[in-house]
């Protein structure tokens, strides 16, 4: 009898796994894609990067020299965001030319640094590109005139790369690829890259976009209080008739390595605004994980063949559909035998997202703490 009532979530869970990999824009392919030339363009003149850098002295030289391979021309603006490792002395230390370098004013309470930065940045900008670059995220040569040319050929205002992880450790290689397929099924890839404005998605570690549309959507301070603030810049791009397009990418590399916490601060970061703070979605979502990934590794387990049977099937829909991006990044397919384990840690990660909201804190990251706002829901 027991054995019997795992019957209804192993069936649901075989249901929910091959129903995705049967949806029509495949959210687990890994076909949207861009690599650099891998050769240095003739002239990115037209071109200006900024750079928001807060405490990353151990990564800004890397990334700048990586800049310097990328062709003649290209400007570059660093902000140094109230650092205190040196970071804007490493960035003059890297000879680089055609470099500025602005030390951040205080910020503002109605701002995150990220965005106060870029603003201050986007004063300097006398180009008809912009590309909007993390500061621990390193580009093969070629890649800022492969974004150019795809922008261009496919009359796009907004380009963007999910930079690769570095997998250098465990905690990266267990948990960085599923960070990329868990973001492609909240915001799939071909219907971001559709005229629809239904679903709007960039990667702000790596984006290109026309100076005149940041101009004409107001901005950073459109934005200025966002925590998912790339989505939400392609979503005002889209919404003001413009169109976009993300990809994967092994050309812009992360060069930090991220330890456990390191990850679980990442996702606990905006886990909970992924779900507009709403204590009904989080229950909906737990219900939803613990079906997909627990019902089905319990099931193997039942007496009862039938829920063996239908527990293997959503397991084997499971591992279907990561095996594209393990695939992406070099990692073998037997990975995704750990996805169940996953993403029952990406569900206590959405919880402590959740406690710290309740406890006052929208969100930290990089040493600010950001206090819930007064018209968000309780």
């Amino acid at each position: 009898m027991m054995d019997s009532v795992w019957i209804v979530p192993a069936a649901a869970a075989a249901l929910l796994w091959w129903t995705l990999l049967a949806l029509p824009w495949r959210p687990w392919r890994t076909t949207e894609r861009l690599e650099g030339t891998g050769a240095a363009a003739s002239d990115l003149s037209g071109v200006t990067v900024l750079i928001p850098a807060r405490n990353e002295a151990a990564t800004i030289g890397r990334i700048l020299a990586a800049l310097a391979d990328q062709g003649p021309g290209l400007r570059v603006v660093v902000v140094d965001d109230e650092s205190t490792d040196g970071t804007g002395a490493a960035a003059y230390a890297s000879g680089l030319s055609n470099l500025t370098v602005l030390r951040s004013a205080p910020l503002p309470s109605e701002w995150t640094g990220k965005l106060w930065a870029l603003e201050q940045a986007r004063h300097h900008l006398e180009t008809p590109l912009v590309l909007l670059l993390d500061a621990d995220i390193a580009l093969a040569p070629g890649t800022i005139d492969a974004l150019r040319a795809r922008l261009r050929a496919d009359h796009l205002q907004l380009v963007s790369l999910m930079a690769a992880p570095g997998l250098n450790g465990l905690w990266e290689r267990l948990l960085m690829p599923a960070f990329v397929y868990f973001f492609k099924l909240l915001y799939p890839f071909r219907l971001a890259n559709s005229r629809s404005g239904r679903v709007a998605a960039a990667a702000g570690g790596c984006i290109l976009m026309e100076t005149e549309w940041l101009d004409r959507i107001g901005g950073f301070g459109s934005i200025r209080d966002e925590l998912i603030d790339d989505c939400a810049l392609a979503r005002r791009v889209k919404s003001g008739g413009g169109r976009t397009w993300i990809g994967l990418t092994h050309s812009a590399l992360m060069v930090r390595d991220h330890g456990f916490r390191d990850i679980w601060d990442m996702v606990a970061r905006t886990a909970f605004i992924q779900l507009r703070y709403s204590s009904l979605l989080l229950g909906l979502c737990t219900l939803a994980l613990l079906l997909a990934f627990l019902a089905p590794a319990a099931g193997l387990v039942a007496a009862d063949g039938a829920v063996r049977a239908l527990s293997a099937a959503a397991l084997a829909g499971m591992i279907l559909s990561y095996i594209p991006t393990l695939r992406f990044y070099d990692r073998t397919p037997a990975w995704a035998l750990t996805l169940p384990a996953i993403g029952l840690l990406y569900l206590l990660m959405t919880w402590a997202s959740a406690v710290r909201y309740w406890r006052g804190d929208r969100s930290r990251w990089k040493d600010r703490t950001y206090v819930r706002l007064p018209h968000e829901g309780r």
